[in-house]
């Protein structure tokens, strides 16, 4: 007789299929069967209790189907996703090029900023759709978009209508929510204990995206503003789809000391790289550089972005080492299924097709009513029709709103109060770079105050929208020197306000349909935005600017009353949230997060991986 051979798989356990020896029939009691390995997957083979080393290759493939890897290639896709933050420097050219008022340009700027809100498509899709598909779709649509605006602005196009032009900026603006889709939602399914954490993680380098794309276009291209639209047409696709295959849900179970330890080491890297763009932000302004010095300080920053790599690999060969000897100490596998059918009762008399109709209908409209407990996955329009998503929806409308009429306008609240153009040039840097700052830190700190002390996120949310009241006052007053204060405020709260918002939804109304819920919320944002930018501070500032005989407003005068009004609506919002703070208070004073660190978690779709330990293959 040879030797037997066992087949132990890495892959995916697609379920046992029964297999009869042709040689010996088995009874009915007990039928063998095997485990199928997952095709182009490293498996680990002994041959009569000899063992195949694992090689490199198989090592490699272990990192680059690890759901650590997926959290890096996350993070380089939202560091590409900045076409949004940098829209300040290329808008000269499109105004120039196609003759464009203000008036005209503001109307282009809404679009892009419609474009990035509304993801309700992107979402919809990844509910019945892998998140390559999302990813995908959404490459396609960034480089058609601003590939169109680049053919325009520099004359190789035919002029296009203003309908067109805020067309062609929605379209690439609005590729950002199925990036957005794709790698948020994906890493909250990989680590749904971590939600604040990788929240803020990926929200931080979404905010440095804009630095980045600034650094990048100087070593590229020199100081050709035209060129930047498009590096931002083509480096995100291209970043996209070479990580496309990457970014997928992976089933896998809790492993025993698992920590959230990787995470601190990315969030210092972060740090590292925030720090380094603000320094260089500020040397550039001070010391005129080469060529080569740009491309030098592009290297540092690519060098910064791929360093994760290193805390990925650690992980994943963490992981690697203990399940090696796992199935090296592992005894032969054997299976038995018991295959007695029992006898079934006869089905029951089913009703009229048109009854089971009725029935059915009313019963949706009943469950649409009939939420879950917070905490529990919610269909989509349990969601919508609740009170906790409109307390969300006001609070957003009230306080991003406030926060990004702030940074839209910053540039001419800078000129109205005496600023120079350098000197606004720096709020606008601080702005971005603290806007990192608030969105990581809220990530951490809020899971660390809910896991220590209990404390509701909605909670913090409240007290970052009341932080901010404190940058509004300063712009309404206008004290000289606290512009530098301000913009540090505005950036740090507007940061901390996304991931807040964002990990709060995914906690009342779970991760089912989140990639839905995810892009809904932020529509609440241009709202604001309309309402207290163009309807409350571009109506004041006109009317102060009409009294000048000017169409430039000097003076405190410029923005006091829109930014005591904004201060009230924020204050609004805060004690809106407070509402949310005491119908979530019982929920968040339980451990959310215990089901998923006592079982395995994710949704089983194409090419995802689960992880089995030693006890999962002697349950059978």
């Amino acid at each position: 007789m040879g030797k037997s051979i066992t087949l132990f798989s890495f892959g995916t356990f697609q379920g046992a299929r029964s297999r009869r020896n042709p040689r010996s029939q088995p009874s009915e009691l007990s039928r063998p069967f095997s485990i199928p390995s997952a095709p182009n997957r490293p498996s680990l083979c002994a041959f009569g209790g000899e063992t195949m080393a694992f090689n490199p290759l198989s090592r490699a493939i272990q990192v680059v189907q690890g759901r650590w890897f997926t959290v890096f290639a996350s993070f380089l896709i939202n560091a590409t996703s900045g076409s949004l933050f940098v829209f300040a420097i290329y808008s000269k050219d499109i105004r120039s090029a196609l003759g464009y008022d203000q008036r005209t340009l503001n109307t282009v700027s809404f679009f892009k900023d419609l474009g990035a809100s509304v993801g309700i498509l992107s979402g919809l899709i990844y509910e019945v759709a892998p998140p390559w598909a999302v990813l995908a779709f959404g490459s396609v649509m960034n480089l058609f978009g601003y590939l169109m605006i680049y053919l325009a602005i520099t004359g190789r196009l035919a002029r296009p209508r203003v309908w067109e032009m805020c067309l062609y900026i929605c379209i690439g603006a609005n590729s950002q929510t199925f990036s957005n889709t794709g790698v948020v939602v994906t890493c909250l399914k990989n680590f749904p204990g971590s939600r604040g954490v990788v929240l803020g993680l990926l929200k931080g380098f979404a905010g440095l995206s804009g630095a980045i794309f600034a650094q990048l276009y100087l070593a590229i291209y020199g100081d050709d503003s035209r060129s930047l639209v498009l590096l931002i047409a083509w480096l995100p696709a291209t970043i996209t789809v070479i990580f496309l295959c990457t970014i997928r849900i992976l089933k896998t179970a809790h492993q025993p000391g698992e920590t959230t330890k990787p995470f601190y080491y990315f969030l210092y890297i972060s740090i590292a790289l925030a720090a380094y763009l603000m320094v260089m932000i500020v040397v550039q302004k001070r010391v005129a550089f080469t060529c080569n010095a740009y491309r030098i300080n592009a290297a540092v920053v690519v060098l910064l972005l791929v360093l994760p790599l290193a805390v990925v690999i650690r992980e994943e060969l963490k992981i690697f080492k203990p399940r090696e000897q796992l199935l090296q100490n592992s005894p032969l596998l054997t299976v038995a299924v018991d295959a007695r059918t029992m006898p079934q009762p006869p089905p029951p008399p089913t009703a009229a097709p048109s009854t089971i109709s009725m029935k059915r209908t009313l019963s949706y409209i009943i469950n649409v009513f009939r939420a879950p407990e917070r905490g529990e996955d919610h269909s989509i329009l349990q969601a919508l029709v609740s009170i906790d998503m409109v307390v969300l929806f006001i609070a957003m409308i009230c306080g991003v709103g406030g926060t990004l009429t702030a940074i839209d306008n910053m540039g001419q609240i800078g000129e109205s109060l005496g600023y120079s153009s350098q000197t606004i040039s720096t709020f606008v840097s601080l702005i971005s770079i603290w806007n990192f700052g608030g969105r990581v830190a809220a990530g951490f700190i809020s899971d660390i105050l809910l896991e220590k002390y209990k404390l509701p996120r909605p909670l913090v949310l409240t007290i970052v929208l009341l932080l901010s009241c404190a940058g509004h006052l300063l712009i309404a007053f206008g004290v000289p020197g606290s512009l530098y204060i301000a913009s540090v405020i505005i950036g740090l709260c507007f940061g901390a306000e996304v991931p807040l918002f964002f990990a709060i939804l995914s906690e009342v109304f779970g991760l089912k349909y989140y990639s839905t819920l995810y892009n809904i919320l932020p529509m609440a944002s241009p709202i604001g935005s309309y309402v207290l930018n163009v309807m409350v501070a571009g109506y004041f500032y006109d009317g102060e600017a009409a009294k000048q005989e000017s169409l430039t407003c000097m003076g405190v005068r410029c923005y006091n009353f829109s930014f005591l009004i904004i201060t009230a609506a924020t204050v609004f919002g805060a004690l809106v949230l407070l509402v949310l703070v005491r119908r979530t208070w019982d929920l968040y004073k339980r451990d959310i997060y215990a089901r998923f660190r006592e079982g395995s978690q994710g949704s089983n779709q194409g090419g995802e991986r689960e992880e089995w330990t030693r006890n999962d293959f002697r349950r059978g």
